[in-house]
């Protein structure tokens, strides 16, 4: 396991349309999910896609199982590997929620996102993914899964009102500046 690069806006490579995984349960497989939780986990995210460290697949890893600082009203969201995901919404409500990105550092904006959704695919074995979410996990999942289409957070704010740096718009979140 190693903490990966995280390739950050801009990066043509995040801008891909990620390939299907077509075999299971490989050394490259399993070697590329521990890199992925390892740099997650040093990042303090709530997920990461493959195509964030330059994986050109359809793999993304959410949760971790407690509560994320940057999201402490949140409901924890189990650690999960999914592969070759699809997401069904279950209804048209739209959540609009702050989101941030590990590839869009110390930014955030109010994106919408469906309430509820079904998501399918397939764990590192191979094994069959049927799930239903709301709330915060639906929305994970969702910017996750954007990213294997190679898209960013930004491309669905409609917002720019609500967009901006972290340190502006929260500000009693920021460190403190040591004198």
């Amino acid at each position: 396991m190693k903490v990966r690069e995280i390739l950050k806006m801009g990066d043509p490579r995040l801008q891909r349309v990620a390939q299907p995984i077509e075999k299971f349960n490989t050394p490259e497989l399993i070697q590329g999910l521990a890199d992925m939780k390892e740099t997650m986990l040093a990042a303090h995210g709530a997920g990461l896609a493959a195509p964030q460290i330059g994986w050109d697949v359809q793999v993304v890893i959410f949760g971790t199982g407690q509560v994320i600082s940057r999201y402490p009203d949140a409901a924890p969201v189990p650690y999960t590997v999914l592969i070759n995901p699809i997401i069904t919404p279950l209804s048209d409500e739209l959540q609009n929620d702050w989101e941030g990105c590990l590839s869009v550092p110390g930014l955030r904006a109010v994106v919408p996102r469906w309430q509820s959704i079904r998501y399918t695919g397939f764990d590192e074995l191979g094994n069959a993914i049927d799930r239903t979410a709301e709330g915060f996990h639906a929305k994970v999942v969702q910017h996750e899964c954007d990213h294997l289409m190679g898209i960013l957070y930004p491309q669905r704010v409609r917002d720019f009102s609500k967009f901006g740096f972290n340190s502006v718009l929260f500000p009693e979140l920021a460190p403190e500046k040591s004198a």
